[in-house]
């Protein structure tokens, strides 16, 4: 199905580190796989996309994923009209979306994020869904589905590893052992105000504010969360003389923060 999608560039949304089951082909076209699902989005030329699905798997799965129903142009306007930094990132990240993404699947990817760059997490997800994960399709088009808790308890320690986890393979073990028993809910989770939100995802062992703050965003698509990695560690001590300008932000302080780091990795890259 064609669509006109204005402030959507799929590609950009590949690259900017928010998830690491989409990847960009020739010609721009972006494969994007969430849970068991899959599709291919083809730019066609302006504001126009081609969606490799029927209307009704659209409409279920990849319309919210996209986050397609909020207004990025005021977004991107509200960004201009505040410092010149981010305004300058923002132009650059035009196109930006923050992806509604499952919070299980986007704990475990982040969880293994940890000190490692983005094509060596992509790999090693990629590794983890290929090993643990349900077979879709057949033949060319055979994938596989993110693994569930279940699937991570069944591979114990020693299979995690030899998907390259490395250290983090105790801490996937003890989220899918909290998620599988009941004690980490994390669909009931999404009813909590971001503070205990943001205590229940530490109290789980190996998250740190980081990683936390990472699934309330693009989990839990709690905008007003900044997380502070490395790269943006760089943009508050070079560019902003060491105070975080994301508490003046305010709700979409998130999605600034995803306009500044892109906007500190295109330049570095």
């Amino acid at each position: 199905m064609d669509l006109t999608i204005p402030c959507f560039d799929p590609a950009l949304i590949a690259r900017s580190g928010q998830c690491f089951r989409m990847r960009e082909g020739k010609g721009g076209i972006v494969t994007a796989l969430a849970g068991a699902d899959r599709v291919r989005v083809t730019p066609l030329g302006g504001d126009r996309f081609r969606f490799d699905c029927p209307p009704e798997d659209f409409e279920r799965r990849w319309r919210a994923y996209f986050d397609l129903d909020t207004d990025y142009e005021a977004i991107q306007r509200e960004a201009a009209g505040q410092d010149e930094l981010l305004a300058h990132a923002a132009c650059i990240c035009r196109g930006l979306r923050i992806l509604r993404q499952d919070p299980w699947e986007t704990l475990i990817c982040f969880l293994i994020s940890q000190r490692k760059s983005i094509p060596a997490i992509q790999t090693c997800v990629e590794a983890l869904c290929t090993r643990c994960g349900a077979k879709v399709g057949r033949g060319r088009g055979r994938y596989f589905a993110f693994p569930g808790p279940e699937d991570l308890l069944r591979a114990g320690e020693r299979g995690l590893r030899a998907c390259g986890t490395g250290y983090r393979a105790p801490y996937l073990l003890y989220a899918a052992r909290r998620v599988a028993d009941g004690q980490a809910d994390l669909d009931a989770m999404a009813a909590l105000p971001d503070d205990e939100l943001l205590e229940q995802l530490e109290a789980i062992h190996g998250v740190g504010v980081k990683v936390a703050s990472c699934v309330m965003l693009f989990g839990y698509h709690r905008l007003a969360s900044a997380p502070v990695d490395v790269w943006i560690r760089r943009v508050i001590d070079e560019d902003y003389g060491g105070r975080s300008p994301f508490p003046a932000y305010g709700e979409h302080a998130g999605i600034f923060q995803q306009y500044l780091f892109y906007g500190r990795i295109a330049q570095k890259g």
